[in-house]
């Protein structure tokens, strides 16, 4: 007979024992992830002075930074956001691009959220789902964004998914925008007095600063992930950054193709990833540029590159970018930016699983973007409109009328799928839709100035734009294999696009403008996604949409509950 010791190291090295262990092994790890991690920040929003322009300003800091500090998470990750509001005003953040599945409880917007009151308090609960990527949050109420109040947000791969590109030395969170020297207190009373904002801004930001105070440094031969996001009011910028390809690697949500670029168009509310390797050598230093698009003459933001032992400033001339009025080229860059069928994100099935393009369409929509010219001869007032319907908030938010049945509120039928010939109006516009609906949006410009459109709790697919008007025939040059899916899009003047949707998320959910002028002025609506039978949204099972929260803040007519 064999000694024990022998039979135990022929037990040990056995394909059951193999096998039984990596089963138990799975199930405890399994038993561990099964409660999502919770992450919580705690945020006390305030105004400070600040002078990035050199000009001293009201700015809206949060913690004291300008920008906010980084919200940072894992897909899944439970995040609690506490909020304390010492302005002297309502306060609500949005989180541009993070899609809160089934939650639109949280989205921060007002029609779905009542606002923090002036000195209280309020937590936001959502869940990071099946997302990854670069995204950036900001004020949404009283024009506040003119004032700051906005920062980056990172959501990362769970340690199973593999992130398709070695990982770089270091990340940079890069914020950018225009900015304007006004008070937005100022700004604000002159839009309610129908009077446009300034054709140009001041100048450009990066990370709050002025040109050539924000500083990065690189080492040589390192990678480096720039996450960039435009932040700002309505310019569009081009980014780029001397002597350095960028390699395009993500947006909002969606890994790339992995292509190089020396200059990339970013419009406002759009956020991207790009790969920097830091290819010079020590001792000389570089401009990282933002410059303002479509517009003259052309502003620019301007940080430095800094290299180990380098020179103050950088030799030369600030780096060309594209013609300022050259839409061709913007269009051209955008229609080249394709999904990476072969790689995974959230999930671990590549981002080609998923056939868009074999899906049946169940409904098309057509957007069209106008103005509305209100009041007489002698006091014109300009407001802007979707399909001849300017957007008003009633007195109480769209989410929480139709949780309670405040059915006079939301009348779903008066907003049309397509522009017609009825006159222009106020309105609180909102698209009834079915949930698991795959939908067709085409966005019409019929002005002069470029849009950016930005769906909360949404990707889509970007399968086509072009000059002119949209009709049927151009539905067979779309993209149906590998059109990137993103949250912000751009429709450039007099041209439309055309997404792909689908409504795998229900709730209130805004559509808007990101043109901040523009949506403080009317041009936003909401979709509400409900499933079949779902008539009454306090009878919804929670496995469809999130339940009313325990801290809901109620304002309005919901303040006395159903009625």
């Amino acid at each position: 007979m064999e000694p024990i010791s022998i039979r135990l190291i022929r037990f040990l090295t056995s394909p059951l024992f193999l096998y039984t262990s990596l089963l138990v092994l799975l199930i405890c790890c399994k038993s561990v992830n099964a409660e999502a991690p919770n992450l919580y920040y705690d945020w006390t929003v305030s105004y400070a002075q600040r002078a990035p322009l050199g000009i001293e300003k009201q700015v809206i800091v949060i913690n004291d930074q300008f920008p906010g500090p980084l919200l940072n998470a894992t897909t899944n990750d439970m995040v609690h956001v506490t909020i304390h509001n010492n302005l002297t005003e309502p306060f609500l953040l949005t989180w541009n691009g993070v899609q809160q599945r089934r939650n639109s409880w949280q989205d921060g917007v007002r029609g779905t959220n009542c606002p923090i009151p002036p000195g209280q308090t309020w937590t936001y609960h959502f869940q990071m789902k099946d997302q990854i990527g670069s995204f950036f949050y900001f004020p949404t109420l009283l024009f506040q964004k003119a004032a700051g109040g906005y920062g980056p947000i990172r959501v990362f791969n769970r340690p199973v998914i593999t992130v398709p590109f070695p990982p770089p030395l270091e990340e940079f969170d890069i914020l950018i925008g225009d900015w304007y020297i006004s008070d937005y207190h100022d700004m604000r009373a002159s839009l309610d007095r129908g009077i446009p904002l300034p054709s140009q801004p001041n100048g450009i930001l990066i990370n709050g600063l002025g040109p050539y105070e924000a500083n990065f440094t690189f080492q040589p031969g390192a990678t480096y992930r720039l996450r960039i996001s435009n932040v700002g009011l309505k310019t569009s910028l081009n980014f780029r950054i001397q002597d350095h390809l960028m390699q395009l690697v993500e947006t909002e949500g969606s890994y790339t193709l992995k292509q190089y670029y020396q200059a990339l168009d970013i419009h406002v509310g759009q956020s991207y990833s790009v790969l920097v390797t830091a290819n010079q050598t020590s001792g000389m230093s570089y401009y990282m540029v933002a410059s303002s698009r479509f517009m003259d003459p052309e502003l620019n933001g301007v940080a430095l590159i800094r290299y180990p032992g380098s020179l103050v400033y950088p030799v030369g001339p600030l780096p060309p970018g594209p013609e300022p009025f050259d839409y061709t080229y913007s269009m051209q860059q955008a229609l080249s930016i394709r999904w990476d069928l072969a790689v995974g994100a959230a999930r671990p099935n590549p981002q080609g699983s998923f056939h868009y393009g074999l899906i049946n369409i169940s409904r098309t929509i057509i957007l069209q973007n106008d103005v509305m010219i209100m009041g007489d001869d002698s006091q014109p007032y300009t407001r802007y409109t979707i399909n001849g319907i300017s957007f008003v908030n009633p007195d109480t938010p769209l989410k929480l009328a139709d949780y309670f049945q405040l059915n006079d509120i939301i009348v779903p039928s008066l907003f049309p799928d397509r522009p017609d010939d009825r006159p222009p109006a106020l309105g609180s516009s909102v698209i009834d839709a079915r949930y698991r609906h795959f939908i067709h949006i085409v966005f019409q410009n019929t002005q002069p100035s470029l849009q950016t459109w930005h769906i909360d709790g949404y990707n889509f697919f970007v399968v086509g734009m072009d000059g002119g008007t949209w009709d049927e025939s151009r539905r067979l040059m779309y993209n149906m294999v590998d059109a990137v899916s993103r949250s912000t899009v751009q429709v450039y003047p007099y041209s439309w696009t055309a997404i792909l949707m689908e409504l795998d998320n229900q709730g209130m959910w805004n559509l808007r403008s990101q043109d901040a002028e523009k949506w403080y002025l009317g041009q936003e609506l909401y979709m509400r996604v409900k499933g079949e039978g779902q008539e009454d949204p306090s009878t919804i099972p929670t496995r469809d949409e999130n339940p009313l929260p325990e801290n809901v803040i109620k304002c309005g007519r919901a303040t006395a509950g159903p009625v």
